[in-house]
């Protein structure tokens, strides 16, 4: 038995007066009616209305159900009400998973969003492994590398750029390597989304090199503080390591090679309706992150993606140019750097 249904169809009785009028109403037949009512009477194990041929009469006990009824009856329809009003208005608070790294990338553009759509908060919860979406309570995750839980829905966001890189005291110790084929020979420090063959493209074209080092981490601070300390070389993304390559930290190894990218998802649990929440942070994210790839530094725009005023003439994208010049790096890490800088300087009014 539908008991919420029977609800509603013995509030209609007692407020039409008769099964016939309450039918009518409900656009349902007499039959139906009355078969709600009994069940409701039989499921309840008392008699809710007293009939007659001619009048229909609440009982004691079916006048406090009545009244009880109503108010649930009004509550639901409050909550379908608010429910409808959620998936048309962005509001509420959504929960978003990801790393220490990308939600330096990521809080300027909230504070942007939160601008536009108030009724929005945030709970922002960095980890270094993947979390259970579902059990966990996230609404969306921001994941680099391979995705390997099928049951989720992915969007892609665009890649981070990669650059190798080593400390001086390191350099000094074992040499810098000159080849990419060179790294097999040092000690290097991997980090779980990149892996232990490493790609490049250089003057020579491609180049996949098989690595190995004593430190497999899947957290990018553990691989940065282990660089910074001496220990070998890392691939990093660009914007946890542009303060240390700019102010000397860190040196970029093989300029002339193009280093590896990293794929970066936006991932949601699958549902057959996306909460309008995040469908328009996902949709305001991807917009910014294409418009600002010098700001965002970590994140360029996806190759096969477009950067504002890159489109071709007859409205034709084309894709976004590869800069491997050491020149090139140099200016994009100055210019990250003091974009992290400015997005952390506290506002005074």
């Amino acid at each position: 038995m539908d008991r919420l249904a029977s609800m509603q169809v013995f509030v209609q009785v007692v407020d039409s007066g008769t099964f016939a009028a309450a039918a009518k109403r409900l656009d349902a037949s007499a039959a139906t009616v009355t078969h709600h009512v009994q069940a409701l009477e039989d499921h309840l194990g008392v008699q809710l209305l007293n009939r007659t041929t001619r009048s229909l009469n609440l009982t004691e006990v079916g006048r406090a159900f009545y009244e009880q009824s109503t108010r649930i009856l009004a509550q639901v329809e409050e909550a379908e009400r608010s429910a409808a009003a959620l998936q048309t208005t962005p509001r509420g608070l959504l929960r978003i998973n990801t790393t220490d790294t990308f939600a330096r990338v990521v809080a300027p553009l909230i504070a942007e969003f939160s601008a536009i759509h108030p009724d929005i908060s945030f709970d922002i919860v960095a980890t270094d492994h993947v979390v259970d979406l579902i059990e966990t309570g996230f609404d969306l995750a921001l994941r680099a590398g391979p995705l390997r839980d099928s049951s989720l829905i992915s969007r892609r966001l665009g890649v981070g750029r990669l650059i190798l890189c080593a400390a001086s005291p390191y350099l000094e110790r074992r040499g810098t390597p000159q080849r990419a084929e060179d790294l097999g020979a040092h000690n290097c420090l991997i980090h779980a989304a990149v892996g232990n063959r490493w790609h490049f493209t250089g003057p020579d074209g491609a180049v996949a090199v098989e690595v190995s080092g004593n430190l497999h981490s899947n957290t990018w601070a553990a691989v940065r503080g282990a660089a910074l300390a001496g220990q070998g070389i890392a691939l990093l993304p660009i914007l946890l390591v542009a303060p240390d390559v700019h102010e000397g930290r860190l040196t970029r190894l093989l300029p002339d090679h193009d280093t590896g990218e990293i794929a970066i998802h936006a991932v949601y649990p699958a549902s057959r309706h996306l909460s309008v929440k995040v469908r328009s942070f996902l949709d305001f994210l991807v917009k910014r992150l294409r418009e600002q790839p010098v700001l965002l530094g970590y994140l360029t725009p996806d190759v096969t993606g477009i950067a504002a005023g890159d489109g071709e003439a007859g409205g034709i994208d084309r894709p976004l140019a590869r800069t491997t010049t050491s020149d090139r790096l140099l200016s994009d890490t100055v210019a990250i750097t003091d974009a992290v800088r400015r997005s952390e300087k506290p506002r005074h009014r």
